[in-house]
């Protein structure tokens, strides 16, 4: 069994997973348990000296709208770019309030998984 924690919808669960070898026929699945919900997840740490706040990619894809501009104010869940993968558009939300310190990337741009998209001071 392993033990590992999935978040859904930013919520964190611990599940247990059990690892079939390739010869291990299927049994049927026992009555569903209830996953308990994780503790809530540390809020990201602010970066860099200054104490501002890389805004990354969730995942790899095209920016397809960039709402915000260098100076701008933000509040906690607002939209600051959208990004297209597989034929979705996602939107990138700021995870505090705060003021628009840089806009890293722009409309057309391809960027993978973990780049830095907004900073946020």
């Amino acid at each position: 069994m392993k033990n590992l924690r999935i978040t859904v919808n930013g919520t964190a669960y611990d599940v247990q997973v059990e690892e079939l070898g390739a010869d291990a026929a299927l049994a049927p699945a026992p009555a569903a348990a209830t996953a308990k919900p994780a503790a809530p997840a540390k809020p990201a740490a602010p970066a860099g000296d200054s104490g501002s706040v890389e805004v990354k990619a969730p995942m790899p894809g095209t920016i397809v709208r960039v709402v915000v501009s260098a100076g701008d104010d933000v509040k906690a869940g607002d939209d600051l770019v959208f990004i297209e993968a597989m034929k979705m558009e996602t939107p990138v939300k700021a995870p505090q309030s705060g003021k628009v310190v840089t806009v890293d990337v722009s409309k057309g741009e391809v960027v993978d998984s973990g780049a830095v998209l907004v900073t946020l001071g």
